[in-house]
């Protein structure tokens, strides 16, 4: 992949970093990682990853990526105590796959050009079921040498990298992207409690759907969720607000009106105010069939998950694994 075995450290491994990193691993890479919560760095360890107590210890790594929950996180791990530049020395290239605000990136982008390191802006699209199947986005921008550089470790992580710009372009790019996901998700929310409330069962509707020209990956990799009710996280709402929160400060900012987008951000702080924070924002589908006076019961049928697998019900996955124990 273009890369010595020395040269990658990696900073998060939280479940989307944790799948992002171990698809360099399964291709040979060598990965030094740390984690806030040692544990989970540690279960990287099985497949060959070296585990350090600080991310100053990646400093005299060449790449590494960061993927972290936010704007402090990001600042602590690059100029905190124990810091990537906590130390002399830093790594040539700092890949940051968090998604955070254009402010908060264009510090750690100064703080890092003053120790001679090069920050690459590359927030990613997917989850970490979409890690794991190889199919995750990334917008990219920062110099153009920097991400040819990258680009042999970012296409091992995903399906394909975008270059869009100079600077922080790529964080507005991802920002744009969560805006349509959470509009497309409502959307979606809202033409499946219709299809219900007409006697079709959820499992039916979404199969047609998905097999249509409006299908999507992402409508696929959703039905099971929205089949079997299981909210279980791959994306909180409460993150979903974050990014609602930071798209429309931008669009402020650029004097550009989003009338949907701004509709769909009120009900996406609805979801975290009734009790969904932790939970996935395919919960929007609660909160619509309440809107129209329904309660959702879990279906138990086995449907497609848009990434070549086939989903049972919590309950037979389960029992299965019971009896399989």
């Amino acid at each position: 992949m273009g890369t010595t075995a020395a040269q990658v450290g990696w900073i998060g491994t939280g479940r989307m970093g944790a799948a992002m990193c171990r698809r360099l691993l399964e291709r040979g890479q060598a990965v030094a990682v740390y984690n806030r919560t040692r544990a989970k760095a540690e279960a990287l360890a099985e497949q060959g990853a070296k585990v350090v107590e600080r991310p100053a210890d990646l400093a005299g790594c060449g790449v590494v990526f960061v993927t972290v929950a936010g704007d402090g996180d990001l600042e602590a791990v690059v100029s905190g105590p124990g810091g990537l530049l906590a130390e002399e020395g830093a790594p040539r290239l700092v890949v940051d796959c968090s998604t955070v605000s254009a402010e908060e990136s264009e510090r750690v982008r100064k703080a890092l050009a003053e120790r001679g390191s090069t920050l690459l802006v590359a927030p990613v699209s997917g989850n970490p079921k979409v890690a794991r199947a190889g199919r995750l986005t990334m917008a990219v921008s920062g110099p153009a040498w920097a991400y040819e550089e990258a680009r042999p470790l970012l296409d091992a992580i995903g399906s394909g990298s975008t270059w869009v710009g100079e600077g922080e372009e790529a964080r507005l790019v991802k920002l744009c992207h969560n805006l349509f996901l959470g509009v497309v998700s409502q959307a979606l929310a809202e033409v499946t409690v219709l299809a219900e409330r007409a006697g079709v069962r959820r499992a039916d509707f979404l199969g047609y759907l998905n097999r249509s020209v409006m299908g999507s990956v992402f409508s696929g990799y959703k039905t099971p969720q929205l089949v079997h009710l299981d909210f279980e996280a791959t994306f909180t709402s409460t993150l979903l607000r974050k990014d609602f929160d930071l798209g429309l400060g931008a669009a402020r900012a650029l004097e550009v009106p989003m009338p949907v987008a701004a509709l769909v951000h009120q009900l996406v702080q609805r979801l975290v105010g009734e009790g969904f924070a932790d939970q996935d924002f395919a919960a929007l589908l609660v909160l619509q069939a309440r809107a129209a006076g329904m309660t959702l019961e879990p279906e138990d049928r086995e449907v497609e998950d848009g990434l070549g697998g086939v989903v049972a019900p919590p309950a037979r996955r389960d029992q299965q694994a019971s009896n399989e124990a």
